[in-house]
């Protein structure tokens, strides 16, 4: 990646740590190159701070002059970034290519990180300046937030002061958020035999949806590329799967799914003719993804390994059968999703099917039992049923006074009110409160739209806005 893409852009040094972060690859599961750099920071400037064994990081700074007998702070992001792609792109080295479009901030072909690099950058900015005043500061980077919020499972908060929390993982600038649902990731899988077989091998590929955050994007309409393939297939008379690649993070709305099947002579005119009537359906009903399409290509007559149409059958049928989308609405907050799931990873190789949920809702009761229908749709097809990075949902704080203080300061800078709302997403702020009673936390950040998909960019001016928002309610708290 080019060096120095954001040169120039003010506040400087939240998009200097910014543009270091994206030269560090730092997808979930690959985040120690990132903490060893929050580890160094914090060690170059002479920061208390510990870093544990997932990788976790916290650094402490004292107050400014005046502020050393107010309660502590904390401010909070996560290490991790979704890695999706539509370029070739390694995500274990290669850094994100930066570029600037207008007001706008974004990465080539790949997903940015500001979700939630931007936090980082931010904490490290306030960290790095001595005449902002703030109260004693506890800055906590999480790993594995978009993985099951495994690094906030994992936090040993026995150090920690802060009854007050800051966290920086919101997208979109004047929404203050106080609550979340929480969730888990379900897996399923099942094996079963592949058999040589003789016939045309094809390539069915879904591409050019839209996709987007399985939470909050779930309720715009947008086609999941895994349903949309598995319907497709489910329309032919006797296929034989090869194998089955879709969506590539349980919490992104996958936007490219891809099947080699086995076909006969007499199926291939049944494969071509499926495509126009059974699309046109797809078309009328889905408008939000009016540019995607599905696309057949022929490698001709072949001797390869693939499951028998029985199988085959089995497999679409139980992926048919699964649920999908949004289960049920908030009853008291209009618009507003209690209870979703989102088939974000699909795979077939070698006869081993597996498929991945993320599985959300703001009611505990009706999480158990969307896990429970899972698990017994699972079992019903003689497949094996998982979970795991289960988190809590965040409960809104009837009294806070971290909410007041920010929403009379944001009515101050910005001459109007702000939004304040629960999200159908997961924030570590519920696991958070869990380590540390009596939490007070607002979740807040700058604009940043589809994010978890390759679209997904940053408004420089909004950072710049909530920026100064930010050091302003660090002043009066």
């Amino acid at each position: 990646m080019e060096k120095d893409i954001l040169a120039g852009l003010e506040p400087q040094k939240v998009f200097t740590f910014f543009e270091e972060l994206s030269r560090i690859p730092h997808g979930s599961g690959n985040t120690g190159a990132a903490s060893s750099w929050a580890k160094a920071f914090a060690e170059k400037r002479g920061l208390r701070h510990r870093q544990d064994a997932v990788g976790n990081v916290i650094i402490w700074k004292d107050a400014s002059a005046g502020y050393e007998d107010h309660p502590a702070v904390m401010l909070q992001g996560h290490l991790d970034m979704v890695c999706v792609k539509d370029v070739e792109h390694d995500f274990l080295k290669d850094p994100l290519e930066l570029y600037i479009d207008g007001d706008w901030i974004k990465a080539r072909g790949t997903t940015l990180g500001g979700d939630d690099g931007i936090a980082v950058a931010m904490a490290m900015a306030v960290l790095d300046d001595d005449t902002i005043p703030h109260p004693p500061l506890e800055v906590l980077f999480t790993v594995g937030e978009e993985v099951g919020r495994y690094g906030a499972n994992a936090l040993d908060a026995s150090d920690l002061q802060s009854r007050c929390l800051i966290n920086i993982d919101s997208e979109a600038e004047g929404i203050l958020t106080v609550g979340c649902a929480g969730g888990a990731r379900a897996d399923i899988t099942k094996t079963m035999p592949a058999a040589s077989g003789i016939g045309n091998v094809c390539t069915v590929v879904v591409s050019g949806l839209k996709g987007g955050h399985s939470g909050v994007d779930i309720n715009k309409g947008r086609v999941n590329a895994n349903k949309l393939l598995v319907d497709y297939l489910s329309q032919l008379s006797g296929p034989r799967l090869i194998s089955l690649h879709g969506g590539e993070q349980d919490n992104a709305i996958p936007v490219r799914a891809e099947a080699a099947v086995l076909l006969k002579n007499s199926e291939l005119d049944e494969a071509e003719a499926k495509i126009w009537d059974w699309g046109k359906r797809w078309k009328a009903d889905f408008s939000q993804d009016a540019d995607w399409c599905l696309v057949i290509k022929y490698s001709g007559e072949q001797d390869t390994e693939a499951l028998s149409a029985e199988d085959s059958r089995t497999v679409l049928q139980l992926l048919q059968e699964m649920p999908n989308g949004i289960r049920s609405m908030e009853p008291d907050l209009p618009g507003q999703v209690r209870t979703s799931l989102n088939l974000g990873v699909l795979r077939l190789e070698k006869g081993a099917l597996r498929f991945s949920f993320c599985v959300r809702s703001s009611s505990g009761a009706e999480k158990e039992q969307l896990f429970q229908d899972l698990r017994t749709a699972a079992e019903k097809y003689g497949a094996s049923y998982s979970q795991h990075g289960e988190y809590p949902a965040w409960e809104y704080r009837k009294d806070s006074r971290l909410r007041e203080t920010m929403v009379r300061i944001f009515r101050k800078q910005y001459g109007r009110d702000p939004v304040v709302e629960t999200i159908h997403a997961g924030l570590e702020c519920g696991l958070l409160s869990e380590k540390l009673p009596g939490l007070d936390a607002v979740s807040m950040g700058p604009d940043m739209l589809d994010i978890h998909s390759t679209r997904e960019r940053m408004s420089i001016a909004s950072v710049q806005r909530t920026w100064r928002y930010l050091l302003e309610i660090l002043s009066e708290l």
